[in-house]
C-alpha cells in the first residue's frame, strides 16, 4: 500500500478562496501483488464532519481502514472550514475527484467508480458534489469538464441536507457566514431542492434518535431522489446519537454512548452497496 499526501490549492479563478490555506489529502492506494496487470479498484473519498467549523478525526482514518479492508482505495479530504465559505470546500472536493481520475492509470483506480463518503456536514459536502457537479460555478474555475468532477456514487452518513425548518443551523452559519439569513442562498444549499436525474446513486443512513441533525434530512433527500428516478438505499436505525462514525469502540473516543451495536452494520451494508454500484 502506498501512503500519499498532498495539498489542494484552488486556482486564482476561484477568487482567492484559498485564503485560509489549502485542503489536505491523505491517500491510501492499495498495491496489486498478484500476477498480471494491476486491478483497477474503486476509490472512496472521505469527507469528515464537524459542522463546517472543524473536522472530526473520528470520521477519517478509522473509516478509511474499513474501506481499505474491503479492497477500495481511500482518499481523506481535510477541506477548508469556516471562515472559508461556500463553494470553497465544494470546489476542493471537485478538484480532488478530477485529480483521482487523471491519475487513475497510475493508481489503478477505476475512473467510473469514484465514490464520495461524507459524515454530517461532510455529508452535505459530498452530497453537494452529487447535485452540483454539472454546474459551471463548480467545474468552470477549475478548468475541468463536468464529467471529470462527477462522483459515481454517494455514501451519506447522518448528512446535513436541508436548510429549512429541520436544518442544523450551525452548519449553514459556518457555510454561508453573513449570508446565512439570505433565503435565496439558503435555498441554493438546501440539497433536497437541488437533486435531479443527474444526481448519482446514493446510500444513506441515519438514526431516528438523532437530536442534532434530524433524521428528516435523509428522508427528504431520499424522497427527492425517488421523485427523479435516481437509485437510493436508505437505512434508518431506531437508536443512536449523532456523530457515531463506526459506532464502535474504535471511534467512541472513550464515550460509552458513542458505542451502538445496532448501528455498526452500516459500514457492511455500504460495502455491499458499493459492490453493486
Amino acid at each position: 500500500m502506498k501512503l500519499l499526501t498532498w495539498n489542494i490549492s484552488l486556482p486564482e479563478e476561484c477568487g482567492g478562496s484559498d485564503e485560509q490555506g489549502p485542503a489536505e489529502v491523505t491517500a491510501y492506494v492499495l498495491d496489486w501483488s498478484a500476477d498480471g496487470p494491476p486491478k483497477a479498484r474503486p476509490a472512496v473519498i472521505i469527507c469528515p464532519g464537524g459542522g463546517y467549523g472543524h473536522l472530526s478525526s473520528r470520521e477519517g482514518e478509522p473509516v478509511a481502514m474499513e474501506y481499505l479492508s474491503m479492497g477500495y482505495h481511500v482518499f481523506i479530504l481535510r477541506y477548508s472550514v469556516a471562515p472559508a465559505r461556500f463553494p470553497t470546500a465544494l470546489r476542493q472536493l471537485a478538484l480532488l475527484t478530477a485529480q483521482i481520475r487523471e491519475h487513475s492509470r497510475e493508481w489503478s483506480v477505476n475512473p467510473k467508480k469514484i465514490v464520495v463518503s461524507g459524515f454530517s456536514a461532510g455529508g452535505h459536502l459530498a452530497c453537494s458534489l452529487g447535485v452540483f457537479w454539472n454546474r459551471s460555478f463548480v467545474y468552470g474555475p477549475l478548468g475541468r469538464a463536468p464529467e471529470a468532477v462527477k462522483p459515481d456514487g454517494m455514501i451519506l452518513s447522518y448528512p446535513v441536507i436541508t436548510s429549512g425548518p429541520l436544518c442544523h443551523q450551525g452548519s449553514f452559519e459556518n457555510l454561508l457566514g453573513e449570508e446565512a439569513s439570505d433565503q435565496e442562498k439558503r435555498k441554493q444549499v438546501s440539497l433536497e431542492e437541488q437533486a435531479g436525474p443527474h444526481t448519482p446513486p446514493a446510500f444513506l443512513w441515519h438514526t431516528v434518535a438523532d437530536d442534532a441533525v434530524p433524521v428528516e434530512n435523509s428522508i427528504l433527500f431520499a424522497r427527492a431522489l425517488m421523485r427523479h428516478g435516481v437509485s437510493v438505499e436508505c437505512h434508518l436505525f431506531p437508536v443512536g446519537c449523532h456523530g457515531l462514525s463506526l459506532a464502535n469502540g474504535d471511534t467512541a473516543a472513550g464515550k460509552e454512548y458513542m458505542v451502538e451495536p445496532r448501528c455498526q452494520s452500516w459500514i457492511w451494508l455500504a460495502g455491499e452497496w458499493l459492490k453493486n454500484l
